[in-house]
Formats: C-alpha cells, structure tokens, sequence
C-alpha cells in the first residue's frame, strides 16, 4: 500500500515539458515527505537513492543543454542516442540543426536526428528527414542508407488494407524510387519484397470495395470495379472469386434491366461464364455458376420465341 501511494505521488517528477524533467508542486512534495517519513528505514534507504540519482541526472542533462559548447553538445548528443536515451538526443540534435547549419558537422547531426525520430517512433518525421538527407548529401556515405530508410518508413506507415491506402502508395513510389536509383544494392530484393506486400494490400482493398458494390446490388459498378482489380492487379489471390462474382454481375445486371438491354447482358454473362470454366474447371463455384449459365440460355431462348412470334 505504501509503495502503491509513493508511485502516485512519484509520478509528479516525470511531468514532461519537451522531454525535459520538471519537478512537483509544492503541495505534491509535501506528500512524498509525508510518505518517506512514514516509510521502514530499509524502504527510505533504497528511495533516496532512487531520488538522489533522479536529480543528479537531471542536473546533468540540464548542464548539456545549458552549455555553450556546441561540440561538447554533439558528442553528448551522440553518446545519448548510442544508449539508446533517444528522447535526449532529439532536442540536441534539434537545436544544433540550427546551429551547425552550412557547418562540416551538419551532415551527421542530420543522420542522427532523422534516427533519433525513427527511434522513438516518430515515422511520418522520420521519412522526411531521411528524405531531405539524401536531397542534401547526395555524395554522402550514408546517401543509400537514408534513402532506403525514408521508403521503409513509409511501408512500416502503410495501415491495414480497410485504411486509407495514402502511405501505401507513398511506400510503393518510395520503395520502387530507390530500385530504380540503386538498382545494384544489398537492400533491392528486400524492397521488392516490400513492393509486393504493399501491393497485396492495395489489391485487397481494391477488392473489398468492388465486392461491396455487388453486396449492395449496385451490379454495373461491380463489374466495373472487379475488371479494374484484374488489370490492376493481375497476380491478385483472388482472381478465382473475383471472375465468379463478374458472372453473377454480369446475370443478376442482366435480368434487372430494362428489356432492349437485357440479350446483350446475358450474352455477356454466357461469355463471363465460359472463361470463368476455361479457367478454373474444378473450381467449387461452377455448380452455382453452371445453374446461372442454364438459366442465361434458357431465357435467350425465350427472346429469340418471342422475336419469332412478333
């Protein structure tokens, strides 16, 4: 109960105001005092160190940011992201950003801040910076590097396919830019395989929106829809479901329509159907699709009785 009532109060020293760690309220220390006096001996030992380095840490942080040596700041900096105390580095490399500007330093407090930004899951900056690095150094040693790790940025970015399909597209472009500029590098075959994840993604989407229309009997734009996913999409995983509800489109628009346009549909539909069984003989689809097909040509039987007739 004691450590559970220190821990609440204790959380008053992490308030954070641009990363940098600010101290309680007066009332709020009052507590902690309260608390530690009413604490075992054993338990207030363990707790003072455990403020005693808080504030020693603090102090020294405080110290790097107030100095004026903006070398002794990079080297702090750098040493901070090497431990992995991003949250440290961020507003030090920030601020020599501005500094070091036209300087021979600039090009590596670039590298570290558009790392520091990945690091601590910043992606959409993170993309950025590396972007605008690799635009700044082209020459650089690291110029391949940043180039690679503002397209991965953009694929890490890219949601689940029900999403907006935004980073996935940047991703994609991103991805095949750098194939493109870097045709010969270690990273290509892993960008290709990023390529095709972010295009499967894409596909799915693209199928689940035609689908939808054929679910809210909006025939015409289903089909409309599923044709573009075939040429868009050419190696899709679901080629087999998409040409079975293009003849089930292709019926249900047919037998909806008004009469002059109804033979035309369902000779469309007998076609559909052929190349859905060209395709995929075996397929568990093709007994509904063989009772469409009986159907398609029974009533083209009847037009062309009632043709004869008039």
């Amino acid at each position: 109960m004691h450590l559970r009532k220190l821990y609440i109060n204790l959380r008053v020293f992490y308030t954070i105001n641009k990363r940098i760690l600010c101290f309680p309220r007066e009332k709020k220390f009052r507590n902690i005092q309260l608390l530690i006096l009413s604490l075992p001996r054993k338990m207030k030992k363990h707790l003072y160190i455990f403020i005693f380095l808080i504030f020693t840490s603090c102090s020294k942080y405080q110290k790097v940011l107030k100095s004026d040596d903006f070398s002794y700041k990079f080297t702090k900096a750098v040493e901070y992201y090497q431990n992995e105390e991003f949250n440290k580095a961020l507003p030090i490399f920030d601020e020599l950003r501005t500094i070091m500007l036209g300087k021979e330093k600039m090009e590596e407090v670039s590298y570290y801040f558009a790392y520091s930004h990945y690091s601590t899951g910043d992606l959409i900056s993170a993309a950025y910076l590396f972007d605008l690095f690799s635009n700044n150094y082209p020459n650089s040693k690291y110029v391949e590097e940043c180039a690679f790790m503002s397209a991965y940025c953009y694929y890490l970015l890219a949601p689940d396919y029900s999403l907006d399909a935004t980073n996935n597209y940047k991703g994609i472009n991103a991805l095949q830019n750098f194939v493109n500029y870097f045709p010969y590098s270690d990273r290509t075959d892993e960008c290709n395989k990023y390529i095709d994840e972010l295009r499967k993604k894409l596909a799915l989407k693209a199928f689940s929106n035609a689908k939808q229309y054929f679910t809210t009997q909006h025939y015409k734009s289903a089909l409309v829809a599923l044709d573009n996913v075939l040429i868009d999409f050419p190696s899709t995983n679901n080629r087999e479901e998409i040409q079975y509800l293009i003849v089930k489109s292709s019926y249900l628009l047919a037998i909806n329509s008004i009469s002059k346009k109804i033979e035309e549909r369902l000779n469309n539909t007998l076609d559909a159907y052929e190349q859905f069984k060209d395709n995929y003989s075996k397929s568990e689809y093709l007994k509904e699709l063989d009772e469409i097909n009986e159907k398609t040509i029974s009533k083209l039987n009847n037009i062309k009785i009632n043709k004869n007739e008039i």
